[in-house]
């Protein structure tokens, strides 16, 4: 009996239905979409948030014309509610002897095959008991509704509730085949690359590039235009003599030792963002994840070298 009371006692203390209501509209700013994601109606994610309320005697929303906010007591109990659920499952996930079997890593195209593929042997061989599973992506993806234990991903280390380590520097420079190069003579000044073809003139990296050489005029507007979608494969591209591409020359040692890539011009510049590694805080002490984060750290000197703060 006592211990009936007791857990009568501490669910009238913690309204789970409620806090997991409020997770989701304070995630999807939106009762319409929190109700669809929990399969619940609107009137019935009003009623647990008006629950939640009561229980906190304040209110969390700001109901506003076509949209919601969070209100200053929402803004200071999301963070806490979503560490919260995040610790359930993953001590859910340790109870299923899963949360240490698979490392599910997402990351770019080029990050994922200029770099990691190279280096992942090296931390299996380490960590034999995790197996890896590596899934590439161009967007940002979000931890609470994709399965993934970390991310590397480009920005400036500032992501909402997400803990980010520096990985490296993202710079970039023209790069092409020594052969499309010769077609005109060579490539000694940058505005001789505007006798070649590019490879996605849209990219707003080759402003930010013609610019720290000295040629903020320059016109690429009237280019012809391919998006091929990653770096990897504007680099394939370069290869074989398709193009110039704005690329990081550190993901194409191997190219360039070859003679397959060039890089006519020391010039490299930067746009702000870099790489990062990035995990749920609630996350941060999962085995596998310190295991990942460690192997990093052993693997390239740069990792940690800025501050998601001096990074931004």
């Amino acid at each position: 009996m006592h211990k009936e009371s007791l857990s009568m006692k501490l669910s009238k203390q913690l309204p789970l239905n409620a806090l997991r209501v409020f997770e989701a509209v304070a995630r999807l700013q939106s009762f319409t979409r929190a109700g669809d994601e929990l399969g619940m109606s609107q009137t019935a994610v009003s009623y647990q948030i008006k629950l939640l309320e009561g229980h906190v005697g304040e209110a969390l929303f700001l109901r506003k014309p076509r949209r919601i906010e969070l209100s200053e007591a929402g803004e200071r109990l999301a963070p806490k509610v979503a560490e919260g659920f995040e610790l359930l499952r993953e001590a859910l996930a340790d109870l299923r002897n899963t949360a240490d079997g698979t490392l599910i890593i997402h990351a770019t195209a080029t990050f994922a095959s200029q770099w990691l593929a190279r280096h992942l042997g090296h931390f299996q061989l380490h960590n034999p008991g995790i197996a890896v599973r590596l899934e590439t992506s161009q967007d940002v993806i979000d931890f609470s509704r994709t399965p993934a234990d970390l991310a590397i991903r480009s920005g400036r280390g500032n992501w909402p509730g997400l803990r980010a380590h520096f990985v490296m520097r993202n710079h970039f420079t023209p790069m092409l085949s020594p052969q499309l190069a010769e077609t005109v003579g060579g490539i000694r000044e940058p505005l001789d690359l505007l006798k070649l073809r590019f490879i996605d003139p849209s990219d707003p990296w080759w402003r930010i590039w013609f610019t720290a050489a000295g040629h903020p005029d320059v016109v690429l507007d009237s280019l012809q235009r391919t998006r091929l979608g990653a770096q990897s494969f504007e680099a394939a591209a370069a290869v074989a003599g398709h193009g110039i591409a704005i690329l990081r020359p550190e993901f194409y040692p191997e190219e360039i030792a070859s003679g397959r890539l060039i890089q006519p011009f020391e010039l490299t510049c930067e746009d702000g963002s870099h790489y990062w590694l990035v995990y749920p805080e609630a996350r941060r002490n999962a085995g596998k994840i310190r295991a990942f984060r460690e192997f990093l750290r052993a693997s390239l000197p740069s990792f940690e070298a800025i501050s998601p703060t001096a990074g931004t």
